[in-house]
């Protein structure tokens, strides 16, 4: 699923942004997360970031993401009118999820910003 993600963001011309989309990865990413704490717990979390190297880059990997998505989302965010602080806490307490979850929130009051001043009905 992330590959066809990953060609479609590389070579597509015009993007469009979907809250749509992102209001579903995230649900989609948080249901299953919520089944691997029912069934495995969180204790291998922690022992999958601490036990080597590789897991500690994976987890410094995984913040300096988000940290940078934060970067590109938190200003547009603000201009949206969007509570910054109880986003940022939000994606730092679930990472991916929370930051798709912000992400369509974010698309959402952009187009819907848009339809309001435009008085077209259709989302560009």
């Amino acid at each position: 699923m992330v590959v066809p993600i990953i060609a479609y963001l590389a070579l597509a011309s015009k993007l469009k942004e979907s809250a749509l989309i992102a209001a579903a990865l995230s649900a989609g990413f948080a249901a299953y997360t919520a089944v691997t704490i029912w069934a495995e717990g969180i204790m291998p979390v922690i022992v999958n970031h601490t036990t080597n190297l590789w897991g500690v880059q994976v987890w410094y990997d995984l913040l300096m993401s988000v940290g940078i998505a934060l970067l590109f989302v938190v200003p547009r965010a603000r201009k949206m009118g969007m509570n910054v602080p109880l986003w940022v806490l939000f994606v730092g307490s679930t990472a991916s999820i929370g930051l798709m979850a912000m992400v369509a929130r974010l698309f959402w009051l952009e187009q819907a910003s848009t339809t309001d001043q435009t008085g077209s009905t259709e989302f560009s």
